[in-house]
């Protein structure tokens, strides 16, 4: 099949889903409010709670949850063919991820910028909250630990990509200087700042900088880990305006311009899909596809990260409640998109069906290599721009949706660390908060001689504890709007089916792990899992007491 016939029913349902289901849920599920007063004005502190365009903020949201995952996950899901990770992203993104993730933030704002892991104290109960946080931090550590991983690999093997990655650092905090302290409008700041950063990625590609062997006795790959966390830490102590907003916002124009160039080669180039639509001849060792595909592509279809950051930092910056469809809902769209491109990249990059077998002679084969080659192959041929600029482009994509998240990510586990440290009677600041969270990152990394790589030890159970998480989200959202009196079923469903692969892709992997003698794993399988089932019980609990009670419960307190 044409690659050009997925790309468009694939954008199309995309496009259905963002103008008609997300009107839907936002006027008859959620009902907006234009005049509701949101927290980044009750509680503006220009710190974390700053007032911020949607667009700006739109930028934030995206690139944050946007990471390396919607890439990996797809990447390594087509094993099982083109046609199960394709509809899973698109009926993923418009009925699962979009409501989520919308959702998420809705609840938040209408509760003063609570997080979902302090939301589900109030709505679920003490017990609940408690074994909430516990998911919560863990899925955060695997994400900094593993992102660091990840984005220090692409430095190392694409050296090209150096320069844009660190140069886009510099370009963002000029932009936030001009748009907050010199308030310059959005519109040239946007346009000069995306084209310094292309400007950037051909530099990049004409002048490679790779680390010696060894940095104070550490690899190239440590050496990154350790001034990747350091970024982060500096990062999560400023002001959002000052680098975080402006880094997000021009990282997701230069995202979705780099998306659109893909787009472009594959209208142009034309290409077949040489990958099977349902590969009936898996790999030996290839797990079953249910319910794997649906805790493999996470990030892209649903995924419980998103959550966190709807409620953690995006919350905390919307300008109006009614920008929350846009922000939330087409920050989902915006990765389906990406995820789409994914699926294309690793199927039609290939010449042949050979060589499409021969990256994915094994699960996991196919990864963030496989992007990048297949990508840069689309490129090549479509738009006729050298091989080393096209991977220099995609590797620079790939890097800035990682280090966003990790930006993000290490904010929000300070927040998580001080929402702990709050319920256990004492008060943790945030330089304090930031250190122990690096610290306990850091420690993951370089922990048993990992020499940096510590974080992709308990990476297997990322999948799982995403959508558990995302259960577990859409679980308080459904008790919020019982308790309101409004129809339950439209993040019901979603909820239900995602405790259900979550649960079952829990107990498969606790039977791998077990065999293979990997018992962290399978103790931190053991946690998740009770923890999971727990806190579904007390949801239960909560969305029956709801009913009983009927609507009108649920008090939204924005200026308590």
């Amino acid at each position: 099949m044409n690659a050009i016939v997925l790309l468009l029913v694939g954008l199309t349902a995309l496009a259905l889903g963002y103008f008609f289901y997300s009107k839907f849920i936002a006027e008859k599920i959620y009902r907006l409010e234009a005049g509701f007063q949101t927290p980044a004005h009750t509680m503006r502190d220009g710190v974390d709670y700053v007032p911020t365009n949607k667009f700006v903020l739109w930028g934030h949201h995206f690139t944050s949850v946007a990471g390396a995952a919607p890439i990996v996950g797809p990447a390594i899901a087509v094993i099982w063919g083109w046609g199960p990770a394709f509809l899973w992203v698109v009926f993923g993104t418009v009925f699962f991820a979009g409501v989520h993730d919308f959702g998420a933030l809705w609840a938040s704002v209408r509760n003063r910028g609570k997080s979902m892991g302090m939301l589900s104290g109030s709505y679920i109960g003490r017990r609940g909250r408690n074994l909430f946080l516990v998911v919560i931090f863990l899925l955060l550590l695997m994400v900094n630990a593993a992102f660091a991983v990840v984005i220090s690999n692409l430095l190392v093997s694409t050296p090209t990509s150096v320069i844009p990655v660190w140069g886009a650092i510099v370009v963002a905090l000029v932009i936030g200087q001009l748009i907050y302290r010199f308030k310059v409008g959005l519109l040239w700041p946007s346009i000069i700042g995306v084209a310094v950063l292309y400007g950037l990625i051909w530099l990049g590609s004409l002048y490679p900088i790779a680390l010696p062997e060894t940095v104070l006795g550490m690899s190239p790959n440590s050496t990154w880990i350790v001034l990747l966390f350091l970024y982060a830490g500096i990062a999560s102590l400023l002001p959002v305006w000052v680098l975080l907003q402006p880094r997000d916002y021009i990282n997701g124009l230069q995202l979705f311009v780099g998306l659109g160039i893909l787009y472009a080669a594959v209208l142009i180039a034309s290409p077949t899909i040489v990958a099977p639509a349902f590969n009936s001849a898996v790999p030996a060792g290839t797990p079953s596809i249910v319910p794997l595909l649906f805790v493999t592509i996470a990030c892209g279809a649903i995924s419980g990260f998103h959550g966190m950051v709807a409620s953690g930092t995006t919350s905390k910056q919307l300008d109006k409640e009614t920008d929350a469809r846009f922000v939330g809902y087409f920050g989902a769209v915006g990765e389906g998109m990406l995820s789409l491109a994914a699926i294309i990249c690793c199927t039609a990059g290939f010449a042949t069906l050979v060589d499409w077998q021969a990256v994915y002679s094994s699960f996991g084969g196919g990864n963030v290599t496989a992007f990048v080659n297949g990508g840069e192959a689309l490129i090549s041929a479509g738009l006729g721009l050298p091989q080393n600029l096209g991977a220099t482009l995609l590797a620079t994509m790939a890097i800035l949706f990682a280090a966003t998240t990790m930006d993000t990510g290490l904010r929000l586990q300070r927040f998580v660390v001080q929402e702990a440290a709050e319920l256990a009677g004492f008060k943790v600041g945030t330089m304090l908060g930031t250190v122990i969270a690096l610290a306990v990152c850091l420690a993951l990394a370089f922990g048993a001689g990992s020499g940096g790589s510590g974080g992709m030890i308990i990476w297997p159970l990322f999948g799982t504890t995403n959508q558990l998480l995302a259960a577990l989200t859409l679980s308080i959202i459904t008790v919020i709007l019982i308790r309101k009196g409004r129809n339950p079923w439209f993040t019901g469903i979603p909820m239900a089916f995602l405790m259900v692969m979550s649960v079952y892709a829990l107990v498969v992997q606790l039977g791998t792990f077990y065999n293979d003698g990997k018992w962290l794993l399978l103790v931190m399988d053991i946690v998740i899992l009770i923890a999971a089932l727990w806190v579904a019980f007390e949801a239960a609990i909560a969305m029956r007491k709801g009913r009983e009670a009927g609507p009108g419960d649920a008090v939204d307190v924005p200026n308590a």
